[in-house]
């Protein structure tokens, strides 16, 4: 379990992130077409895990906007925008923001995402929610980079999930 922070006040996640250097566990998410993506869609690019609670508020829509300017400029690098918000809110706000370099996926139908990944709120009035975090998976799918905010409401580093790649 984790512990960070929502204005200061603590809340609880089911676990904790996966560790540097291991293999990234397997996901079954929704697109905003209503396919299911897996780890295995992604296999020889590297990956960007943008994770948050909803793209409905501020800070976790800002974490978007920045990631899709970033990775317009990467090679090989796919921004995978996870949440678990409903595939309709997330292509409606991609559409109306212009947003076109992330690939916005929902983990609305089972949630074993947060729980895989160890970013589910337990408690709190995120609960059911994702914790703000950031994983950076290489070509092989090994995780190389990892953040979870510890204030809720604050944006990720940015710039240390992109030099994860270099």
């Amino acid at each position: 379990m984790a512990t960070v922070t929502l204005k200061g006040n603590a809340i609880n996640t089911v676990g904790e992130l996966p560790k540097i250097g291991s293999k990234a566990p397997d996901f079954m998410l929704t697109a905003t077409d209503l396919s299911t993506k897996s780890l295995s869609d992604f296999n020889g690019i590297r990956l960007i895990l943008n994770i948050f609670p909803s793209v409905d508020t501020g800070t976790c829509a800002q974490s978007v906007r920045q990631f899709n300017t970033e990775a317009s400029e990467l090679e090989n690098t796919k921004v995978l925008c996870i949440s678990k918000d409903l595939p309709f809110a997330q292509d409606r706000f991609c559409g109306a923001e212009g947003l076109d370099n992330v690939i916005n996926l929902s983990d609305f139908k089972t949630g074993t995402f947060g729980k895989d990944y160890g970013v589910e709120f337990i408690n709190g009035p995120l609960e059911g929610l994702l914790s703000r975090s950031v994983v950076v998976l290489n070509e092989s799918g090994e995780v190389i980079h990892t953040e979870q905010v510890s204030e809720t409401v604050d944006e990720p580093n940015y710039k240390a999930a992109l030099e994860a790649l270099y």
